[in-house]
């Protein structure tokens, strides 16, 4: 989508980042909503989901796959419920708002992306992550130069810092909309002499209009920066980041069943994103006996399963008499890995196979829940 200059908007704001500004990065926070960011006495459990966009879409296409389809009456409404889950309240707001609401206790629960989450909850312990890699809205938060003047040459942050340009009088100008990590990011780096700028729009357009010497923002691809004539630069990343489920610490631990629906949504989303992209591959082989059939899968890397090859007899009657000369076998196969899986299968004698998705692997416990647990000291 395109973005004229008059979409961009470059307002007096500045953070500069040297030794000796050694005070806290932010001193004061901006509640949204409930002040204090105590516990109101509601009943229902909220979870907040972004409201607009590709965020928006993927992330109620992943709540579908795992059986918790959002139901809204009026696409206008910002509340929809999940059947599925009762007492369970969704809400839809603005990335950053969910953030926020979740500090305060308006919220329970949301999906939000990793540097939204970083960046609006600037390290506060009341923010827990539930699950970092929902596997979708994957980018990163890159530093980019122009590829041409001055910065021609230049291709890492260390050669950025070192550049005889920057003092105090005239320090490097970043265009970013993330006035917390950025700075935060040049502090811990220990290089002096920035100014950032906060900015609405294409970032892209700062450099070429004289506005900034850099930008900070998203990256996906990298296309929009190269056809901009900016690049990346080694150790430039300040945070990779995609989609993720987070709970309010205060929420699990003393409103009633926070935890048990963070329990219950958490193993939904953990049996769905392991199967995504697995296959169940089923095939008849002859043999003398189960175990001299499985070993002769076994002897192949790529059809071991999950756990080992699932050996079952196939039984037929031959002259009036019921045996087994042959042997179903079961595994788990990753996509990437199916045709070498079946080339494997046949070389030991597999036949008849027969290839279909997963959908859920549900483990014995997911090892993300006790990880939860011990977070919450529970």
């Amino acid at each position: 989508m395109l973005t004229t200059m008059s979409q961009i908007r470059f307002p007096l704001y500045c953070c500069y980042a040297s030794s000796s500004s050694s005070a806290s990065l932010s001193e004061t926070k901006v509640l949204n909503g409930n002040p204090g960011g105590t516990l109101s006495a509601r009943q229902e459990i909220r979870l907040g989901l972004p409201s607009k966009g590709r965020m928006s879409s993927d992330t109620l296409e992943l709540l579908k796959n795992c059986q918790l389809s959002v139901k809204q009456v009026n696409p206008r409404q910002y509340v929809a419920q999940i059947p599925q889950i009762s007492n369970l309240e969704v809400w839809f707001q603005r990335p950053k708002d969910i953030v926020r609401k979740l500090l305060s206790g308006d919220l329970d629960l949301g999906i939000v992306g990793l540097d939204t989450l970083t960046e609006f909850g600037q390290g506060s312990d009341d923010l827990i992550i539930v699950h970092e890699a929902l596997d979708y809205g994957d980018c990163r938060l890159s530093i980019a130069i122009p590829q041409y003047g001055i910065f021609e040459n230049i291709n890492s942050l260390e050669e950025l810092a070192k550049m005889p340009q920057w003092t105090e009088e005239k320090p490097l100008r970043v265009a970013t909309g993330f006035t917390y990590l950025g700075p935060k990011f040049m502090k811990d780096n220990g290089i002096k002499h920035v100014a950032f700028s906060t900015a609405d729009g294409a970032l892209e357009a700062a450099p070429a209009m004289g506005i900034a010497d850099a930008i900070l923002d998203l990256v996906s691809s990298g296309t929009t920066l190269k056809e901009n004539n900016l690049k990346e630069i080694e150790g430039g990343i300040v945070l990779e980041s995609q989609a993720a489920l987070v709970a309010s610490r205060k929420s699990m631990i003393e409103r009633k069943g926070v935890l048990e629906t963070t329990h219950e949504m958490l193993e939904r989303l953990e049996a769905h994103l392991r199967a995504s992209g697995q296959f169940t591959v089923t095939a008849n082989m002859r043999g003398s006996s189960a175990e001299e059939v499985a070993e002769r899968v076994l002897s192949q890397p790529s059809l071991a399963g999950l756990q080992g090859p699932t050996v079952s007899p196939v039984f037929c009657k031959r002259d009036g008499k019921v045996s087994a000369d042959y042997y179903a076998i079961v595994i788990c196969v990753p996509k990437k890995a199916l045709y070498k899986s079946i080339q494997q299968l046949r070389a030991v004698g597999g036949s008849g196979v027969l290839i279909s998705p997963l959908t859920y692997i549900f483990d014995e416990e997911t090892p993300r829940w006790r990880q939860l647990l011990s977070k919450l000291g529970l």
